[in-house]
């Protein structure tokens, strides 16, 4: 391995252990269960999604946000 691939490799171990360390965001925190009810929103209104909603609310208690 040349000393620049170790150097990335080095600087990669970094980068993630840094972000491992930062605090998850709601605005991140279950991309697919808000993907999924921000459509229904949009598309069929905020009363016909309650099913929806509560997933993504189950999906974030889950990862220690309260809501």
């Amino acid at each position: 391995m040349s000393a620049l691939s170790a150097a990335s490799v080095g600087t990669a171990a970094v980068t993630e252990s840094t972000e491992q360390k930062k605090p998850l965001k709601p605005c991140c925190a279950c991309p697919e269960t808000k993907k999924v009810r921000d459509a229904c929103i949009i598309e069929k209104g905020e009363e016909n999604c309650r099913d929806l909603i509560e997933a993504h609310k189950d999906c974030m208690r889950a990862l220690g946000f309260k809501v």
